[in-house]
């Protein structure tokens, strides 16, 4: 892990650099396996469940015997908690709803937003290290929430051809409408064209290794929607004297476990509280099971020092991270000088994992730096607003001259004529 101590400004540019590869180099190998898919449907889904995942595959969609297998296989004290999880991201993603109110713009126009849900959605859930249970939850609530008719789900199954149970509890829970055991590229390919068993979507969710996020991209040129660009996980500290080491180590830790090109950094004016936390990372990362992956990311991760409180929110606010967790005694003044970030936790005891499992907060973030244009899924990811509106004659006679001043000086002809032909006398002025 680096260490970089009171670093010039001009050196911040090489520091807010992510350890993630240029997906566009793996364009080429992603076109072959989207045309493939596009092409042979099911049996290219197969064919590529069996080279990547190594499972032979009679069927692609998981059957109502699997899902009750799978509810007998998965604790009833993981129920109980998956249960406790989903009821606390609806009532957080419940109060997004969206009251379009009609607005009179001026005398006799009258204009307002319906929102609508997108109708076909589809969820990609890694399997990978680990079986990501909860990001069907964060999807598919509020899905649901949103009224979106069909929800699609994809993940990929182990070497039996399974998909892990807790999956498909959660699904179940959620209100997922199908489920496909299709991963990676070939995933994002079913459900961005459609083949004889998984539907075409409109709009793909879900994160994923390099290759899912290249599939999302080029789908997304001209077939179908995505929810934003997504890369390797990532979290920010900002830390002063007064911080637990700690918590700041396992907060760390935590974020390292997810991959190997995972980041963490902690960013402070402090410089007593960079020793206390290298020691307490050492010390709790030779007490996890994940231990040689989250090393690895640990390569990836920085602690750097800066001179002020003015530099620490600057450099924040350039890095833009996935999570930012911010302990610190001034936490809530500093939380509002934020401007770019994904989620943000406040104050010693709100761990980035509760936001990742159980708060109620959406855990599928902007990465990368996309956070400084790029919301997390919320409940406005699955919904669309049409606009309307409504002119009197009165108000086509109020507004009509300026519509036509305006036509005219953009030398379209035909939309002035439109609003002439309403106006009272109808003919040429």
């Amino acid at each position: 892990m680096e260490i970089i101590r009171y670093p010039q400004r001009e050196q911040w540019a090489a520091l807010l650099k992510r350890p993630a590869l240029d997906v566009t180099a793996l364009f080429d190998t992603v076109r072959t396996v989207l045309d493939d898919v596009r092409e042979n449907g099911d049996a290219a889904v197969k064919r590529y469940g069996e080279k990547f995942d190594k499972a032979v595959l009679s069927d692609l969609l998981v059957s109502e015997e699997e899902m009750q297998e799978a509810e007998r296989l998965v604790p009833e004290e993981l129920k109980q908690a998956i249960r406790t999880a989903k009821a606390n991201i609806e009532t957080f993603h419940a109060a997004q709803r969206f009251t379009g109110e009609k607005i009179e713009t001026a005398p006799g126009v009258t204009c307002w937003q319906k929102a609508v849900a997108i109708e076909r959605v589809g969820l990609y859930v890694p399997g990978g290290t680990a079986p990501l249970f909860s990001t069907v939850l964060m999807l598919a609530v509020p899905a649901v929430i949103a009224g979106c008719k069909e929800i699609v789900l994809c993940s990929p199954p182990d070497r039996n051809g399974k998909i892990h149970p807790a999956i498909l509890f959660a699904a179940r829970e959620a209100g997922v409408s199908k489920i496909g055991k299709a991963g990676g590229i070939q995933a994002v390919a079913a459900m961005a064209y459609g083949t004889e068993s998984i539907p075409k979507v409109y709009k793909i969710f879900g994160p994923g290794n390099q290759y899912v996020t290249a599939a999302k991209q080029l789908v997304s040129l001209k077939e179908v929607a995505i929810d934003m660009p997504a890369g390797p996980s990532e979290v920010e500290v900002i830390a002063d004297s007064a911080a637990n080491p700690d918590f700041i180590a396992s907060d760390f830790l935590s974020q390292a476990e997810h991959g190997v090109d995972s980041q963490a950094i902690l960013v402070t004016a402090s410089e007593t509280i960079i020793a206390p936390i290298i020691q307490a990372i050492q010390e709790q990362l030779e007490r996890l099971p994940r231990k040689e992956i989250t090393g690895k990311a640990l390569a990836n991760s920085r602690i750097i020092l800066l001179q002020n409180e003015e530099e620490v929110i600057a450099f924040t606010n350039a890095y833009a991270p996935e999570h930012l967790i911010i302990q610190t005694a001034n936490y809530t003044d500093i939380a509002a000088r934020i401007e770019n970030a994904g989620s943000v936790f406040l104050g010693a005891y709100t761990p980035e994992s509760a936001g990742d499992y159980a708060s109620g907060t959406n855990h599928t973030l902007p990465t990368n730096g996309y956070a400084r244009a790029y919301s997390g899924v919320n409940l406005d990811s699955f919904i669309k607003k049409i606009t309307f509106q409504e002119i009197t004659a009165e108000g086509i006679n109020r507004l009509g001259e300026t519509i036509r001043v305006m036509a005219a000086n953009e030398q379209l002809e035909a939309h002035r004529h439109a609003v002439t032909l309403r106006m009272v006398g109808g003919g040429e002025k």
